[in-house]
């Protein structure tokens, strides 16, 4: 599998290069993404867990005891766990976000897939969601996963990210642009 030079560059980068291989191997690279996700949940939601894995003074058998407790209410598989072990046995849990962002970037590449982040005034119902997936996988050239939001700040319209392009048709981008042509 070919990744990407940023990703394997950086220290999450080996990790998650190293941990994806080991999940394809197994067949467990969806489990792992969905463990991922859930850990991720929780660093944002539990400032408790999120100051454990960013505390240098933790010792890595206190720190790799208290991941495991984590990994196991969060029910996470034995793979993850592990590698949870393993990233507390090398005092490296600071890095466990970035790990995730890696692997997902690393399992989506390998996917041939992109996401989409879309931010629209109003929830698009099932069918909008449809109809832009397949616009915009037929102008990725890859299948598009899209994770929406919705911002009543830019009124009306859609603001699109693709990766490092963006697509900003949305109202309030409009109006500042013609405020800034009549100011001449």
């Amino acid at each position: 599998m070919e990744n990407s030079g940023g990703i394997t560059a950086s220290l999450a980068g080996r990790y998650a290069s190293a941990l994806y291989e080991l999940a394809n191997e197994q067949g467990q690279v969806a489990t792992v993404e969905g463990d991922f996700e859930r850990l991720a949940d929780a660093l944002r939601e539990s400032a408790d867990f999120g100051a454990l894995v960013r505390n240098p003074q933790i010792g890595r058998d206190e720190a790799a005891r208290a991941v495991a407790a984590v990994g196991q209410v969060l029910g996470v598989s034995p793979l993850t766990g592990n590698f949870l072990g393993v990233l507390a046995g090398n005092r490296r849990l600071a890095s466990l976000a970035d790990v995730a962002r890696a692997f997902a970037a690393i399992a989506a590449a390998a996917r041939n897939e992109v996401t989409a982040e879309v931010t629209s005034a109003h929830p698009l119902d099932d069918a909008q969601v449809t109809a832009l997936t397949e616009k915009l996988a037929a102008r990725a050239g890859k299948s598009v996963k899209l994770r929406t939001s919705v911002d009543p700040e830019i009124l009306g319209g859609l603001v699109v990210k693709i990766g490092s392009q963006m697509i900003d048709s949305s109202i309030r981008t409009r109006l500042n642009s013609l405020a800034q042509a009549m100011k001449g």
